[in-house]
């Protein structure tokens, strides 16, 4: 299958905590998570043709995967798979700082994928290829691959889309900071989040952000503010994209969600605009439940939300 969106990086199969119960016992809710795995099956959802660079366990979680992209649409004939490592796995639990996150991946599947398991042709006849900053921090092996993925898209007229989704526990910011802005001086499309940014840059003004990313390549840069909403800017011009108010139980992977539906509806026609508009949206819908992907809105369910926002 020919894909126009080729997501590349870590699936991780997820167990997200339950409210407590009424004994104070905890339950876990199994689900699937790895952030561009979840971005894969936004832009499925949305209506965009999806396929996964990966590699995975040959065990449970990598099988529930291959069940979970096959029941989204979403081509795997670029995922590898091996008996030599696992597939990684991660707990989320709450409380009234946020949620919080807790990984089990050293030296899995993805962990160990490199340069010479990338699909130089399936990459050629794509439209977009998508990875972030997780994809690269996970090992030495699998950033060395990242990078041979965005120097054959660059090559062959491949826009590329990133999103920074820095985690301190993977590498030390200095590190990822020089990594990412390597990556994003190749990149189309920035989408990173304002915390990122802080952290990676030490800026603090959405303006000067902004500035920073279109100064080093970028003709997009959409930066995620969460509650805030998103700020959009291209050399042209920029313009703050409001967030939808919801009743949100659970913000697991609503960033995700935003670059999947945005990347969707750029690649169905939209200009940057109205596609941060509709991802904004998206990602709000998505933390009125609870999981990385169980709750990605369908388009309906957006176009619905849309217009009554616009008639409110």
């Amino acid at each position: 299958m020919t894909v126009d969106l080729l997501c590349m990086g870590e699936p991780m199969l997820e167990f997200n905590q339950l409210p407590p119960q009424p004994d104070g016992s905890l339950h876990y809710l199994e689900g699937h998570g790895g952030d561009t795995s979840n971005a894969a099956v936004a832009a499925a959802r949305h209506g965009a043709k999806v396929g996964m660079i990966t590699g995975l366990g040959r065990d449970m979680p990598g099988d529930s995967f291959m069940a979970l992209w096959e029941r989204e649409g979403i081509d795997t004939s670029t995922v590898t798979r091996t008996d030599r490592y696992q597939t990684g796995v991660y707990f989320v639990t709450h409380n009234a700082a946020g949620h919080h996150f807790l990984h089990y991946r050293t030296n899995s599947a993805a962990a160990m994928y490199g340069p010479e398991d990338v699909p130089v042709r399936s990459i050629n006849h794509a439209r977009m290829l998508y990875l972030s900053g997780i994809s690269q921090g996970i090992s030495t092996t699998a950033c060395d691959a990242t990078l041979a993925a965005i120097d054959t898209a660059r090559r062959h007229g491949v826009k590329i889309a990133y999103d920074t989704n820095y985690r301190p526990r993977l590498w030390p910011p200095a590190r990822a900071a020089a990594v990412m802005r390597a990556a994003m001086e190749a990149v189309d499309y920035a989408l990173p989040s304002i915390e990122d940014v802080r952290t990676l840059t030490g800026l603090t003004d959405p303006d000067a952000m902004l500035d920073y990313y279109l100064r080093l390549g970028p003709g997009v840069v959409v930066l995620k503010m969460g509650e805030s909403g998103a700020y959009l800017a291209t050399h042209e011009a920029r313009v703050r994209i409001p967030a939808l108010t919801v009743r949100a139980v659970d913000a697991t992977g609503a960033g995700d969600t935003f670059c999947g539906s945005f990347m969707a509806r750029l690649l169905a026609g939209d200009t940057p605009e109205p596609a941060a508009r509709y991802a904004s949206v998206a990602a709000a819908l998505k933390c009125e439940g609870y999981g990385a992907v169980a709750p990605i809105p369908s388009s309906a369910r957006v176009m619905e939300a849309m217009r009554a926002y616009e008639a409110s």
